[in-house]
């Protein structure tokens, strides 16, 4: 059993995807991060960064305690291993897999995260920091369009981690002011991937768990946005 600690986000999709995907069995504990649940004393004994996603491994490998991870690509990596799948098991094709996935998470999810808050949620329109990330995210966009013009995945013909990873990124285009029609093969990659049941799955997932979104009101601007060093406690 797999404690899933989760909020509706590309983070947090990361990890149902990969669930749903492998049949894993998992409890989904929602972390309503508009309303402090990611501050309770709980979540940081498991997430001391008080981010989702994490997990608990009731189960590990080893045969000991419950172990606890944190961070999605740390997550996606350690699921990949207990179950053998979604990783290459060869040196090269690991390594393909292993440094798209740590493209995705110091470079893509960083940058289209900057998008989406000085295009959606800062209070003022600061026309340098959306042109920025705006281009950013495309020039990021370019390089995986690029990777996928010879190969049907990103580490390859084989679906892995990395694409986990990078896919729900990717679902917030429009919001990133991102034509997928200048991108065609990541267009084509982004459309298969949609189409796999297991990513319905996991869609469906979320929404049943949160339907409106995360930042809808003044409070949640705060608790989110108006974090510093005084939050680390």
């Amino acid at each position: 059993m797999i404690d899933l600690y989760y909020w509706t986000t590309p983070n947090g999709h990361k990890i149902t995807l990969f669930l749903e995907e492998t049949g894993l069995e998992y409890k989904l504990i929602p972390i309503n991060i508009g309303k402090g649940d990611q501050f309770k004393p709980e979540f940081l004994s498991i997430a001391p960064n008080n981010r989702i996603p994490a997990i608990v491994d009731q189960a590990p490998a080893d045969g000991g305690n419950p172990i606890s991870i944190f961070e999605s690509g740390a997550i996606l990596q350690y699921l990949a291993e207990k179950t053998g799948r979604f990783l290459p098991a060869d040196l090269r094709g690991r390594t393909e897999t292993v440094q798209w996935l740590h493209w995705q998470m110091g470079g893509l999810g960083p940058m289209a995260g900057q998008n989406h808050h000085f295009n959606q949620y800062a209070p003022e329109k600061i026309a340098y920091a959306i042109d920025r990330y705006v281009r950013e995210t495309a020039r990021l966009y370019g390089v995986l369009n690029k990777r996928l013009a010879d190969r049907e995945f990103i580490a390859g013909n084989e679906y892995t981690i990395a694409d986990m990873a990078s896919y729900p990124w990717i679902v917030s285009h429009p919001k990133q002011q991102q034509n997928l029609d200048d991108f065609p093969h990541l267009k084509r990659w982004f459309n298969n991937i949609a189409e796999r049941p297991a990513t319905k799955r996991a869609y469906a997932r979320a929404a049943e768990v949160n339907s409106q979104p995360t930042v809808h009101d003044e409070e949640a601007r705060k608790l989110l946005f108006g974090q510093g060093a005084h939050t680390v406690k």
